[in-house]
């Protein structure tokens, strides 16, 4: 972006980014642009002072005495239309490069959502000025939006310019940092998402294994939701999981995340081993839960990913079949935030493992979780150590030893009860 501009008797003194001073201006209807060399202020106003003649000449005789002067300094403005903008970026070799559809399309509709803001007589890129990016960035704030998604927008408008940068002499428009917002701005909302205690955990398996809550492909949904509590993985690594990245003898789970391309081995904890011994009845081809995983691999006419937000209703569905609302109002914000959600058993997760006094490095080796500081501290991770982690996790539906010998040291203690039967009673508590 120009740091400095200055009007001239005939076009304008411009500085970009890097110190050297410009010149624009028009002649005979086209746009010219000429790099004046210097980093001097005064020594580009001399430059231009010196071609005045040359721009307010009315004969060729005069134009061309000027020529040999001028023709190593005066550099066409390449034009492009708005309405053309959009098919040249997308063919650029420095465009960005998203990793999904959604992705790729939100890049063209935050494209032509920002044109529709444009005033009339603005018709070609290089129009576009540093005003008219901070009246977008306010009407964008005027929509209540997040504080990330407002930020995202920007940051892609922002990479269009800079990739059409021969387009816009001036500088990208959306380089001033006054355009995006802080987080600060949502300082005073507390609506984060929520981990899963115990309590709720247990609910959730409860209503999963009760036949009378219906949703659709239930007996995967289960599966699904004791992967989630017992690995630590987000949804798609979930229902996408392949049976050949498991092996129930040796009871350990490969998983190449989606999100960050990492792998990462998860021991198979005793709860989650029996709901996949009993998915082995459906197995047909190669996912753990085939009508999820078509689900959730569904796309619309454009390329669009739609499956996920379906088998994301279902899994909300669960949600509230416990009582919670998985999304909640925000003050200043139009759009709900979510507090619980698939993503919650990850947080429960890392609780639990935090609780039980798990190495950090430990849990991180699980969740697949990029630190820095645990890549500085942290080299190997053996399974025993993971070991502990699943059985920290997979003890929410089983007893420690101190409570089972208490609750047997109460048993003998008990009066009236014939001593067989206080011993049955002991070794079934000791077993639990």
């Amino acid at each position: 972006m120009a740091r400095k501009v200055m009007k001239q008797e005939v076009g304008t003194i411009y500085q970009k980014p890097n110190g050297t001073y410009h010149y624009r201006y028009q002649i005979n209807g086209e746009r010219k642009s000429i790099s004046l060399k210097t980093k001097n202020q005064e020594e580009a106003k001399r430059k231009v002072k010196e071609l005045l003649p040359v721009l307010k000449a009315t004969s060729m005789e005069v134009v061309s005495a000027h020529v040999a002067h001028a023709r190593n300094l005066i550099e066409p403005v390449n034009v492009l239309l708005l309405t053309e903008t959009w098919n040249v970026y997308s063919k650029h070799p420095n465009r960005a490069t998203p990793a999904t559809v959604n992705e790729r399309l939100a890049y063209e509709a935050d494209w032509r959502d920002f044109l529709k803001s444009l005033p009339k007589g603005c018709q070609y890129l290089h129009e576009v000025t540093p005003e008219l990016a901070e009246a977008y960035a306010q009407k964008l704030r005027e929509r209540q939006l997040a504080v990330d998604t407002h930020n995202r927008k920007i940051k892609r408008l922002r990479k269009i310019f800079s990739t059409l940068t021969e387009y816009c002499p001036d500088g990208n428009p959306f380089h001033s940092s006054v355009l995006w917002r802080k987080d600060r701005e949502e300082q005073e909302h507390n609506t984060r998402r929520l981990a899963f205690t115990r309590e709720q955990e247990q609910a959730l398996l409860d209503v999963l294994a009760d036949s009378t809550h219906k949703v659709k492909n239930k007996p995967e949904i289960r599966v699904i939701y004791h992967l989630g509590m017992f690995t630590g993985q987000r949804l798609k690594d979930c229902v996408l999981l392949q049976w050949h990245k498991v092996d129930l003898e040796r009871r350990r789970i490969w998983v190449k995340q989606f999100k960050t391309g990492k792998e990462v081995t998860i021991p198979i904890a005793d709860q989650l081993l029996t709901v996949l011994q009993e998915a082995l009845a459906w197995k047909r081809d190669e996912y753990i839960c085939p009508n999820c995983a078509a689900r959730y691999k569904q796309k619309d006419a454009n390329g669009k990913d739609v499956g996920c937000n379906k088998v994301g209703l279902d899994i909300l569905r669960v949600i509230r079949w416990i009582g919670l609302e998985p999304s909640v109002e925000v003050p200043g914000r139009k759009k709900k935030a979510t507090v619980y959600g698939f993503h919650s058993l990850r947080h429960s997760f890392a609780s639990h493992c935090a609780e039980a006094g798990v190495p950090k490095a430990v849990l991180l080796s699980i969740l697949g979780t990029d630190s820095d500081i645990a890549d500085k501290y942290y080299i190997h991770i053996g399974e025993e150590a993971q070991m502990e982690a699943i059985a920290a996790v997979a003890s929410i539906t089983t007893k420690s030893d101190r409570q089972r010998i208490e609750e047997a040291l109460k048993l003998l203690d008990t009066p009236d009860i014939p001593t067989e039967e206080i011993l049955n009673r002991v070794r079934h508590v000791l077993k639990a």
